[in-house]
């Protein structure tokens, strides 16, 4: 089905203002984890590189599953997902306060809250980018924007509610204000088609599965077969519904006439039934067959390559720090009179701003976004290895602005994404390189845990995630050197005149 032309404004803006309250809703408390994270390490005593497990999850596990939940919105629509996913998400954090122990968060906060942010996130990215074109990147460096106002905002309350009321009632309250999600995704209204679908008939579902040739039946005798069958199940009800009781006394009076006559109307429908069946079976192998071959020639693509390369390095790398900031400042023996604000809250007010400007920068003609994503990446690595060396108040709130202004460059991931392979094949391309996310996300955490469970200090688990980073950054900068224009797979202009002329010439 083809969609209407973007409109590019309109009810757009009503679908960037409920996407942006919708990421705002559903990814404050697992952004603010942070704050969490050191109350779960008190209240079950495990170690750092468990505990962190419960907030690589919930990030993680919504992006591993993207290929299902652009499955999913592709079948069902953004509002159905946004209503469904606002459900999963309000009863996961509620679920997450009768937790007994760290083993049940993995389940209710990690999994169920994970997912449905992984849904919630994918609606609210292909809506917007369905009712955006020209504008697409101001589009989605807003809507982006709200899961890092959500980090601001809910670091601050996260706290002041578990300071009243406890761990539990945090987050039951935190799981009523999720439910507002539904109210949001009711106002998803999907953008219409261009062309009305096509009415399906009865008569035309053979022909819908007949691309397959069998050698021991043709299609044409099957359709013979039914149309036979059903023509004599016509005559037999019209004939008992004129009365015709003569016809049924016959019928009582010679059983044996049903009775052969039963069985080989049974078997001609069973066996077209079956065939049918098989030519359906045919017909969705032929489409995983399809996928798998585009799948393949999306990683034909070196920058496409290097793109899910760069973005699984950068989880592993970029990620921890919105979660562990707050430890590596008790850690590093920072008085808590020296915070004038959390840590996370100045990288979720920055991750705002930077999601917001570099979105408005993706829109510039004479802006390269590949680049300027590469660019993020590379200062960011540098200056996740200068972690290490902050053992202050002031050094640690200044990286944690640099981090969180560069960590902005998510709003711009979807922009380069679409620059890459396309508008057709972006919800396909999309949930392959968030499932990398995903691994990167789920892993990231609970290797620095680790590497302080090891050896007393952040210094080598900052080292090595800088390193990721950077790498990441290198690798994509190598593939995109030659041209952003292949990217487009635009083919230079003059090569077929001058081929003409050449032809032409020749004659």
């Amino acid at each position: 089905m083809e969609l209407k032309k973007s409109p590019d404004g309109g009810w757009g803006w009503v679908i960037v203002l409920v996407s942006f309250f919708t990421q705002f809703l559903c990814y404050g408390s697992p952004l603010a984890v942070g704050v969490l994270y050191i109350e779960w390490l008190d209240a079950f005593g495990e170690g750092k590189g468990k505990t962190a497990w419960v907030g690589s999850l919930a990030s993680g596990v919504g992006l591993l599953a993207s290929p299902v939940c652009s499955l999913c919105v592709s079948s069902f629509g953004a509002r159905t997902v946004t209503i469904f996913s606002g459900f999963m998400v309000a009863g996961g954090l509620m679920l997450s306060s009768f937790a007994p122990n760290i083993y049940f968060l993995f389940f209710s906060y990690g999994i169920v809250v994970g997912l449905g942010c992984g849904l919630l996130y994918t609606a609210t990215v292909t809506i917007t980018c369905q009712y955006f074109d020209d504008r697409r990147g101001l589009a989605l460096g807003l809507i982006s924007t709200g899961s890092s106002v959500g980090l601001f905002m809910y670091a601050a309350l996260q706290r002041m509610l578990v300071e009243f009321y406890g761990l539990d009632g945090c987050l039951l309250i935190v799981g009523a204000l999720a439910l507002n999600i539904l109210a949001c995704g009711s106002l998803m209204r999907p953008l219409q088609s261009s062309d009305c679908p096509k009415k399906i008939v009865p008569e035309d579902l053979p022909d819908r599965y007949s691309i397959y040739n069998e050698k021991g039946k043709n299609l044409e005798e099957n359709i013979n077969i039914l149309d036979k069958s059903y023509s004599s199940e016509e005559k037999c009800k019209s004939t008992l519904a004129n009365g015709d009781w003569k016809q049924e006394s016959l019928l009582h009076k010679n059983p044996t006439v049903t009775h052969t006559k039963e069985p080989e109307t049974y078997k001609k429908k069973v066996a077209e039934q079956t065939y049918f069946c098989k030519q359906l079976a045919k017909r969705k192998w032929q489409l995983y067959k399809n996928y798998c071959g585009e799948t393949m020639t999306l990683f034909k693509n070196k920058v496409f390559s290097a793109l899910f390369i760069a973005i699984l390095l950068f989880d592993i790398g970029g990620f921890p720090p919105s979660l562990l900031m707050e430890d590596v400042a008790r850690s590093s023996n920072v008085k808590e009179e020296e915070f004038i604000m959390p840590l996370i809250s100045i990288i979720g007010i920055m991750t705002a701003v930077g999601k917001l400007l570099l979105g408005i920068l993706a829109d510039f003609k004479w802006i390269n976004t590949l680049y300027l994503y590469v660019a993020t990446l590379i200062i960011m690595g540098l200056a996740l290895c200068a972690i290490p060396f902050a053992k202050s108040y002031v050094t640690l709130a200044l990286l944690s602005g640099i981090l969180g202004f560069l960590t902005g460059n998510w709003s711009i991931f979807p922009y380069v994404t679409t620059k890459t392979v396309g508008i057709e094949k972006l919800a396909h391309a999309y949930g392959i390189l968030m499932f990398f996310a995903g691994l990167g996300n789920s892993l990231g955490p609970p290797i620095v845990g680790w590497f302080y469970d090891w050896t007393q200090t952040y210094d080598i688990a900052f080292y090595f995630s800088g390193f990721c980073v950077l790498l990441g950054g290198f690798i994509l900068l190598l593939a995109a050197l030659p041209s952003w224009d292949t990217c487009n797979k635009q083919l230079p202009k003059p090569a077929p005149t001058t081929f003409l002329y050449k032809v032409a010439s020749n004659v």
